[in-house]
């Protein structure tokens, strides 16, 4: 079998480095070339001394010049740093953004939630987004588009977990749109890998949770919107959604527990809690890396460490009238890297379980 060489750029960080993860025992991908920016010059076993098969790549500058010549250029980089180095790279590479600069499909969203220069939208790479209903009766879904493509916007790891967890509600007309309240408990890696004195050294950090990104602010609600609403045309809904997002740094060093609620439509008054739990079985039916726990078990963070999985749970609230929906996830994987791989394996017409698992770190 063809091996594909693979250029990973911000190597040193923890998205790069979760990236480099699962490509060193990807049986179709080879690293050969790994970047960095205050790294330049080092051996990569100083910044990841646990991928040991990779150890000996030399971090180098990111160019495009180091970049370019390689099947698969990943790209681990602050947003609008992706999207300045993206246009000098070789058209045949097949190039994924693990940033924010090529997510969103309208420029005053970015404008509202980044500023600063606005970039081409590219595949989106999300395999299980819901897009509408198939003339079969299921779903049509993301992977479809992913096929042969060269350009892939990795989502956001918040935005996952809550697109995951609520999209089938938003797909059959469950509840209110304009009402959605989404509360996530986050890892510290979400933060990145620098140092920020305010909140993310450890003396600070343990035995505290702490709010950010409050009052409508976080950059990753534009996202989460533009997926549910590709998610309402299943239903012929979605005009006018709104959403209350809040995530929590909580002291763990991986992991997203995503909370969603919204009032109850007056179509889910008429169903059973069990014909509401099996919408969501239905809606991830032949999706193996989506887990739809039975009924009244909770997903946990400490069950999906270090895999793609994603473990999903519905709840109705007949007392307030509202549906709750619940995801965990591993930000770094699921959210960020894992579902990168994913995505490119199906661009690139390889299985789309190749070098990735179902099965967490536990304990």
């Amino acid at each position: 079998m063809s091996q594909y060489t693979v250029a990973v750029a911000g190597a040193t960080g923890y998205a790069g480095g979760e990236a480099l993860r699962i490509l060193a025992t990807h049986p179709d991908f080879t690293v050969t070339c790994v970047t960095g920016h205050s790294s330049v010059g080092e051996p990569l076993s100083k910044h990841m001394p646990h991928i040991p098969q990779l150890g000996n790549l030399v971090v180098q500058d990111t160019t495009a010049d180091v970049l370019n010549g390689h099947d698969v250029i990943i790209l681990a980089l602050p947003h609008g740093a992706s999207g300045k180095l993206a246009a000098q790279l070789d058209p045949q590479s097949v190039v994924v953004d693990l940033g924010a600069d090529h997510r969103l499909e309208r420029q005053e969203a970015w404008d509202s939630y980044y500023g600063g220069e606005f970039y081409e939208h590219w595949t989106y790479g999300m395999p299980e987004l819901i897009l509408g209903n198939a003339t079969e009766g299921g779903y049509t879904r993301q992977r479809s588009k992913l096929p042969g493509v060269r350009r892939i916007a990795g989502p956001g790891c918040n935005v996952t977990a809550v697109t995951l967890a609520f999209q089938p509600a938003v797909a059959t007309g469950l509840v209110d749109m304009h009402s959605i309240v989404a509360n996530l408990v986050v890892g510290y890696s979400g933060a990145g890998k620098n140092l920020k004195r305010t909140n993310l050294l450890a003396a600070q950090a343990f035995g505290s949770a702490t709010p950010y990104g409050v009052g409508g602010s976080h950059r990753h609600i534009p996202e989460i919107l533009q997926n549910l609403g590709h998610a309402a045309t299943a239903s012929d809904g979605g005009k006018d959604m709104a959403m209350s997002f809040t995530p929590v740094l909580a002291p763990m060093a991986r992991g997203i527990l995503a909370s969603v609620v919204a009032p109850l439509s007056e179509r889910a008054f008429g169903l059973s809690d069990d014909a509401i739990h099996l919408i969501w079985e239905q809606a991830y039916e032949g999706q193996d890396f989506i887990q739809v726990l039975p009924a009244g078990v909770m997903p946990a963070t400490a069950d999906v460490v270090g895999s793609n999985a994603a473990h999903i749970q519905v709840a109705v609230d007949r007392r307030s009238h509202t549906l709750q929906a619940f995801a965990a996830i591993d930000n770094l994987n699921r959210g960020t890297a894992g579902q990168a791989v994913q995505s490119l394996n199906i661009a690139m017409n390889l299985p789309e379980m190749n070098g990735l698992t179902m099965i967490g770190v536990a304990p």
